[in-house]
C-alpha cells in the first residue's frame, strides 16, 4: 500500500487486509521500486517510521511473552532474525553476514516455517515480543 497518510488505522486495515508492505508517498522511486521487488518476492516492508511506531507501542508490553518456540532456531538464524528485525534487508544481511544472498533467502525462508510465520514483519513483531530485540537496543 502506497499513501500520504500515516495514520495507525490505515497500517492495521492494510496489514489485516493482507497488505505485505506500506509505504508513504515521500518515498523515494528507488526506495519504491525495491519496495515493489521485494513484495513481489515475498517479503514485506513498512515505512521506518511506522515500524519504529508499531514497536515502541508493542514491544513494551510484549517483552518476553510470545507463543512461539524460539529455540527452534539455530543460533545463525536466530542472528539472522534479530538483523531483519532491525530493518536489514537481504542484501544487507548478506553484507553483514558474509553471506550470499540466496543463503540469506534460505535462512528467511527456513526462520519462517520453523515458527509458522507467514512474512518479515510476523518475524519483526515475534522477534521484539518474544525480547530477542529491543526498541533502540
Amino acid at each position: 500500500m502506497l499513501t500520504t497518510f500515516d495514520l495507525d488505522q490505515y497500517v492495521y486495515a492494510a496489514l489485516s487486509a493482507g497488505a505485505s508492505g506500506f509505504l508513504l508517498k515521500d518515498v523515494s522511486p528507488e526506495h519504491l521500486v525495491a519496495a515493489v521487488r521485494l513484495v513481489r518476492c515475498g517479503d514485506a516492508l513498512l515505512a521506518p517510521s511506522i515500524t519504529r511506531r508499531l514497536v515502541e507501542r508493542f514491544a513494551p508490553r510484549a517483552a518476553g511473552a510470545g507463543g512461539a518456540d524460539l529455540a527452534a532456531l539455530t543460533p545463525r538464524e536466530l542472528e539472522v532474525l534479530g538483523l531483519v528485525a532491525r530493518g536489514l534487508s537481504n542484501a544487507e544481511l548478506a553484507a553483514t553476514l558474509t553471506l550470499s544472498e540466496a543463503t540469506v533467502k534460505t535462512h528467511v525462508a527456513r526462520i519462517l516455517a520453523k515458527l509458522q510465520l507467514r512474512d518479515r514483519v510476523q518475524a519483526v513483531v515475534l522477534a521484539y515480543e518474544t525480547g530477542l530485540v529491543s526498541p533502540g537496543g
